[in-house]
């Protein structure tokens, strides 16, 4: 069985075609600038030259029309059919508390994107619009929807409710619903097998610190709560979110600037974090590179450490322990020196880090001392396979 895992954004899509018998990638690409001049399609198969494919995508139809005839092409593809995929996996950003697994598409499941595309204005249309393309060119292909927010369905209601009239969550559906589950999900499953334990008898904090950042604590192999919340703006600061703030500050900036709701969304969402703060970059790299020389840039990611540092904690008191604490994403798998930061500190919780084991990049690795009574991990996560294996769960039933 063979599965295409499609990730569309408001201008980019990245895929992979994965080969279900042994879980391998049989190429993965991405496509930028979607509807722009330049639009172009990089595509990797191991062992090859990257194939570069530069042409006009007036939209997603025409991107995923150059997925397909890319995979299929004589040269650089790598099946001779479009017929050799079995099924598509999308991943849907928001699936509110409709969905608490990956379903099949049908027109039920597409009116209940449409409407949760109001709680993520900025990822569900893109992502409804990969699926409607998708369905024209592969009209007689399984499509099966993968929820960012599924994982997090089984949070607790004391974990979910804001202290806000209960009127609003039954009305409005306000309430917390995190994010990145897919990512929280498989790096947990793989942190099991790595201590050879049950995921049902560990209590797992999962750290996936990129641009996007959040936390999950994990109980059972079942999220108990995690940091985003109605939106992926919650929790912690990001690389342009400002994470959690007093919600006085909105209607502050509101009076004192004169700004527009889009005006405030577009400052938090895409001017605040540790751009915000150092005025330099949302590139951590960046941040590191000068921070020896540039006291905003530290401050930044000293915020962002002392963020994470105060999250585990939480987490370790509503897990009643934890067993092993895990480091995955861009900033979670690549940088040692983010990795110690976040763990000084946590020296009471049981965390000892062996310096020389943390002196990995993008491989899983234990980096814990021998006697850290908590095992850490850094893992790198695998959000289209876990897509994959959902998606052939669904066809297969």
């Amino acid at each position: 069985m063979k599965i295409l895992v499609i990730n569309c954004g408001s201008s980019s899509l990245k895929y992979q075609l994965i080969n279900m018998e042994d879980e391998t990638c049989l190429a993965q690409g991405l496509i930028e600038r979607i509807g722009s001049e330049g639009s172009v399609l990089t595509q990797k198969v191991q062992g090859r030259e990257k194939y570069i494919v530069k042409q006009i995508m007036q939209d997603h139809k025409d991107a995923i029309k150059l997925v397909l005839s890319t995979l299929i092409d004589g040269t650089n593809g790598v099946i001779k059919s479009v017929d050799e995929i079995s099924a598509v996996g999308h991943r849907v950003v928001h699936g509110g508390e409709y969905y608490s697994k990956s379903v099949l598409i049908d027109e039920k499941v597409m009116k209940a994107l449409e409407d949760c595309s109001k709680l993520a204005p900025l990822h569900n249309p893109p992502n409804i619009i990969g699926i409607n393309s998708c369905k024209a060119l592969m009209p007689s292909t399984p499509m099966v929807a993968v929820f960012d927010t599924a994982f997090h369905q089984n949070m607790p209601e004391h974990a979910y409710i804001y202290a806000l009239p209960y009127e609003l969550y039954e009305e409005h559906k306000i309430r917390k619903y995190g994010f990145h589950g897919t990512s929280h999900k498989y790096v947990s499953q793989v942190a099991a097998e790595m201590i050879s334990k049950d995921i049902k008898d560990l209590k797992i904090i999962s750290c996936h610190l990129g641009n996007g950042a959040s936390i999950a604590a994990i109980k059972g192999g079942k999220s108990i709560d995690t940091s985003m919340g109605f939106t992926p703006l919650a929790g912690l600061a990001m690389g342009t979110r400002s994470g959690d703030i007093d919600p006085s500050i909105i209607t502050f900036l509101m009076e004192e600037l004169s700004l527009s709701s889009e005006e405030l969304a577009d400052l938090l969402n895409k001017k605040s974090g540790v751009l915000g703060i150092s005025g330099i970059s949302s590139d951590f790299r960046d941040l590191w590179d000068v921070a020896k020389n540039n006291k905003r840039a530290q401050l930044a990611l000293d915020v962002f450490h002392y963020e994470v540092k105060k999250f585990i904690c939480s987490y370790a008191g509503a897990l009643g322990g934890v067993d092993c604490i895990i480091f995955t994403a861009g900033v979670g798998e690549n940088s040692a020196k983010a990795r110690e930061a976040c763990c000084t500190g946590l020296e009471f919780l049981g965390v000892k880090i062996d310096s020389e084991k943390n002196n990995v990049a993008g491989i899983a690795a234990e980096i814990s001392t021998s006697d850290s009574t908590v095992k850490v991990f850094v893992i790198p996560t695998n959000e289209e396979l876990m897509i994959a294996r959902d998606t052939k769960e669904v066809v297969s039933l």
